[in-house]
């Protein structure tokens, strides 16, 4: 009798053989999970690597023996799979960001126009007037003001390189390290960008910029909730987030979005506590004196009812405003009541960030899933 032929096997075979092996404990398949990667056919010989989180996962035997059972159920005794199943990690896939920063710390709003960017610029120059390494994105790709608040519009990073990549080198004032998208456009153009050109040019200011060692790496992210905030979560393990709001119930009404996001199962990033920006005004002729134009307490009350820290309450200055439209921050004036203000915040987050590492594991990268 004529032998029959051996079937022809290509790599959505094989995928789809693998669909029916759930990760144990789970309810997705290690398709789903994105763990079949760099499938290899030659003939009847088939060579695929599972790829895992860790590599001390004790679940490893387990999936490699139902893959091999999988392939030999779907595709025949006939498919050479028996040890050509190769086992890598996620740390062995890619190039790892950032090894030399301690802390990554997002700075993001419910809503624009509560001072986000101040605050950011300001709690970086007070942590680096404390003595420690600090750096600072500006991931506010649409609207980037960090430039100007330093006083840097006109300057244009410069470049380095190192193992055949191209490394921006931060410009550095005020002992703060940064990056913006806008060293990079003019001034007065409009950024007129689509959600992925938006996230690649975030992803290139983190994964090209020369950022060396630091204690803290603060990313300024847009108002509210968007792709460039999962971008971030997806390209770097965030420690921590800090909320930043003012005392008015429209602005609290949208905060929540932005700490339920954190929250959120899927992202699982710690909130750090939150900042109640212009709480209230105080004239510069009468320093005693407060007016609570946006309400009183509010920023206090939402952190009470969602069981966060209050880590400060920034006053409305005039002299914040015109320190930030000159490059030259509150915060940079140590001996200033405001910058006292931006003193006390950098030792609370400071303070909270060492409770937070020291009672919950590092963050991970959020994983995207394919279904």
């Amino acid at each position: 009798m004529n032998e029959m032929p051996k079937r022809l096997i290509i790599p959505k075979n094989v995928t789809d053989a693998l669909k029916g092996v759930l990760y144990p404990g789970s309810k997705q398949d290690i398709v789903a999970l994105n763990m079949v990667q760099e499938i290899r056919i030659a003939g009847q010989k088939i060579n695929f690597t599972l790829v895992f989180q860790r590599s001390d996962d004790p679940a490893i035997p387990e999936v490699v023996t139902l893959a091999e059972e999988a392939i030999l159920r779907n595709l025949g005794p006939a498919a050479d799979i028996r040890g050509n199943i190769a086992v890598k990690f996620i740390h062995d896939m890619e190039r790892p960001l950032l090894p030399g920063v301690k802390n990554i710390i997002a700075v993001a709003s419910g809503k624009g126009g509560v001072g986000k960017s101040t605050l950011a610029v300001n709690l970086a120059v007070a942590l680096a007037n404390g003595g420690a390494s600090v750096g600072l994105i500006d991931a506010d790709i649409f609207g980037p003001s960090i430039p100007k608040m330093f006083g840097c519009e006109e300057v244009r990073p410069a470049s380095r390189r190192e193992d055949k990549r191209d490394l921006i080198i931060p410009v550095e004032k005020f002992g703060v390290k940064f990056l913006s998208i806008g060293f990079f456009v003019a001034p007065e153009s409009a950024l007129i960008w689509r959600g992925p050109m938006a996230s690649n040019a975030l992803k290139q200011l983190i994964a090209d910029g020369d950022w060396g060692n630091l204690d803290y790496l603060l990313i300024d992210l847009p108002p509210g909730t968007s792709d460039i905030h999962l971008t971030l979560v997806q390209t770097i393990p965030v420690t921590a987030a800090i909320i930043v709001t003012t005392p008015q119930p429209v602005a609290l009404a949208d905060a929540i979005k932005g700490v339920n996001m954190f929250r959120s199962k899927s992202i699982d990033v710690p909130v750090l506590g939150i900042v109640e920006n212009m709480a209230w005004f105080t004239p510069e002729e009468l320093p005693g004196n407060k007016y609570y134009i946006f309400g009183k307490e509010g920023g206090r009350k939402f952190a009470d009812e969602e069981g966060l820290v209050l880590l400060g309450q920034i006053p409305l200055v005039q002299s914040i405003r015109e320190g930030g439209d000159e490059g030259l921050p509150a915060a940079a004036q140590p001996g200033s009541p405001n910058g006292e203000a931006f003193k006390s915040l950098a030792s609370a987050v400071i303070r909270e960030l060492e409770i937070r590492n020291s009672r919950l594991a590092p963050t991970h990268k959020v994983i995207v899933t394919r279904k």
